[in-house]
């Protein structure tokens, strides 16, 4: 879930959409619709370019998977291309792209680079896909919607799912005399309340810029829904809009009253959660992934019984209800139609029907709601919790918005948000700055 861009990435995603311009479907492969095609299943060795944790349980349960399948169709190979650095990972993909070299199998996000492979016929509709295998039913709607483009078409397949909270320390809350907010507009007071007792208000990842990106989206996915960033990003809608102005004010607030620890924007993600886990700061908002680290007994026994969570809080007149937020199934999968063939969609049924259950037994979520969780045996009642909680969530979720906007208005958001945050730039500076940025950008990008 970690996501960074480089000006290298971002130069080479422009660069590339006027090659993928050019591009129509090709001679070879099939037509993306085309998801049962007819012939033997001749075992080879396919590829899937990914990134993803190399000792992750996505890669592990699929790596057992594809040898289990292997022993049934001699010949058969599922080959890992791993590049967890998602901006190095990004560049690779896209290069390779642009010169209709991807692998059968390879891993994307619903970006407007994305969107032009499917335009182009470059990707397998993964909806008809998985209706074809008789599996579409079983996705938990939430983990399916965060794979879809703005029109609701599905070419990605998601391979977990996750839900983010508020973990906050119980102990640290009762020393400062609060509660936990009930509303977005009840942070920097609460940020006040935890500074005075000499507590850090909230843990932050700020060098990965993706978990402030988070705190930007919160404002405008309560007043006005998930509609807003979709315009946003297209130049129909601006920071200078309610919505916008709401989002920079809050940013503003929470930099005012401190409740990011001192130089947030050096610190990394290790250290982010170390601060949480070690009692130094009172909230750490993140995911699900992270309850390995946040519910077992591997948590300090200083804090273990002070660690509980609450859901992103509602706002006045909020347009999102409470069980709404963010809800990500993760990089999704995406299939090649020009190397799609029996062989690819027999071993994708094979193994896409046994992943579930042998995901969700190693503790993790599955994006599927027929199999439940397997809860560790060193888990603490938060966990069944969590678990429990992810699996209420609402028609609405909302969308990291680094997987929305263009790239070079995304690096520009991300360094404006640092500055709007340390208190640099004001809200009105801010807002000033992404509008001309969005508009100079999200039209070229969007071609």
């Amino acid at each position: 879930m970690r996501r960074t861009f480089t000006a290298a990435v971002v130069a080479m995603a422009l660069c590339l959409a006027p090659a993928l311009a050019g591009c129509g479907t090709d001679s070879h492969g099939v037509d993306a619709g085309d998801v049962a095609p007819t012939g033997a299943v001749k075992p080879r060795e396919i590829s899937w370019l990914l990134s993803r944790p190399a000792d992750g349980a996505v890669i592990n349960t699929m790596r057992e998977l594809a040898d289990k399948y292997a022993t049934l169709h001699p010949g058969f190979k599922l080959h890992f291309i791993t590049t967890p650095d998602r901006p190095s990972y990004i560049q690779k993909y896209e290069t390779l792209a642009a010169a209709d070299k991807l692998p059968e199998l390879f891993d994307t996000d619903a970006t407007p680079f994305a969107r032009k492979l499917a335009e182009h016929g470059r990707m397998m509709d993964a909806g008809r896909l998985l209706r074809s295998i008789g599996l579409y039913d079983r996705y938990r709607p939430a983990a399916l919607d965060y794979q879809r483009f703005d029109d609701g078409s599905l070419y990605m397949i998601p391979f977990e799912y996750q839900a983010e909270f508020f973990w906050y320390n119980k102990a640290l809350f009762r020393k400062a005399g609060i509660h936990p907010p009930r509303s977005l507009g009840d942070f920097p007071e609460r940020c006040r309340a935890l500074r005075k007792v000499g507590v850090t208000p909230i843990a932050l990842d700020g060098q990965d810029q993706w978990p402030l990106e988070r705190y930007a989206a919160y404002q405008p996915f309560r007043v006005a829904g998930p509609g807003y960033i979709r315009q946003l990003k297209k130049g129909q809608a601006k920071f200078s809009d309610a919505a916008g102005r709401k989002s920079a004010a809050w940013l503003s607030a929470l930099g005012k009253a401190g409740c990011f620890q001192k130089g947030f924007s050096s610190v990394g993600y290790a250290d982010a959660q170390n601060r949480f886990t070690s009692g130094k700061a009172a909230v750490y908002n993140i995911g699900t992934w992270e309850l390995p680290s946040l519910a077992t007994t591997a948590l300090d026994p200083s804090v273990r019984d002070d660690v509980d969570f609450f859901r992103l809080p509602v706002t006045q007149g909020s347009v999102t209800a409470a069980n709404e937020f963010v809800a990500p199934s993760g990089i999704g999968m995406a299939v090649n139609s020009h190397t799609y063939d029996p062989l690819v969609r027999d071993f994708l049924k094979f193994a896409l029907t046994r992943y579930p259950a042998r995901y969700a037994a190693t503790g993790e979520l599955s994006p599927t709601s027929d199999v439940k969780t397997v809860v560790p045996k060193n888990a603490t009642p938060l966990y069944a919790r969590a678990v429990a909680a992810a699996d209420d969530v609402g028609k609405e979720t909302a969308v990291p918005w680094d997987t929305q906007l263009d790239p070079t208005s995304n690096t520009k958001f991300q360094q404006e948000l640092v500055l709007l945050a340390q208190g640099d730039i004001s809200p009105s500076s801010f807002i000033s700055t992404m509008d001309s940025v969005i508009a100079r950008n999200a039209p070229r990008y969007a071609r």
